[in-house]
């Protein structure tokens, strides 16, 4: 389902605008619509995880389809998204449940950190998903640890 990979990136971008869209709204003192905007942005990203994993369970994950001299930087730059993606969302998890549990001090204090993270994760999953499927056709759809190691 060559849509897929479009539809999740679609929704990594979104949260991420969401996110930046929420970031404004607090600066501003509306916390009810911060708060609706940010459950949003975490919404959508579970969305994007949800069509992911789907994706990589049932279909696999496409191996990098561009020239041999670049795979290296590109295995290396997919590790690094990777690290940022499951930093982001644990960190995204704990700044929701501190707020959700009313501890707004550490919540102010670790959100906009989150959101740094978050954002760099969405810049660099756009990356990924350019590299794949836009600038290079895309290699062989396999299982994720073929794709991510380049066997």
């Amino acid at each position: 389902m060559p849509f897929l990979p479009t539809l999740s990136t679609f929704f990594i971008v979104l949260s991420a605008l969401l996110v930046a869209i929420g970031w404004v709204l607090i600066t501003k003192g509306k916390k009810e619509a911060h708060k609706k905007v940010m459950l949003l942005a975490a919404l959508s990203a579970i969305l994007f995880f949800i069509i992911y994993m789907s994706r990589t369970i049932f279909d696999g994950n496409t191996s990098f389809g561009g020239p041999d001299s670049i795979k290296i930087y590109y295995t290396l730059f997919l590790i690094f998204h990777i690290i940022l993606a499951t930093t982001g969302a644990v960190f995204g998890i704990v700044t929701i449940v501190l707020a959700l549990k009313r501890n707004i001090t550490k919540h102010e204090k670790l959100g906009p950190v989150t959101s740094i993270i978050w954002f760099f994760t969405a810049i660099t999953g756009v990356a990924v998903y350019l590299l794949l499927y836009v600038i290079y056709d895309g290699g062989e759809t396999t299982s994720m640890i073929k794709a991510i190691l380049g066997f």
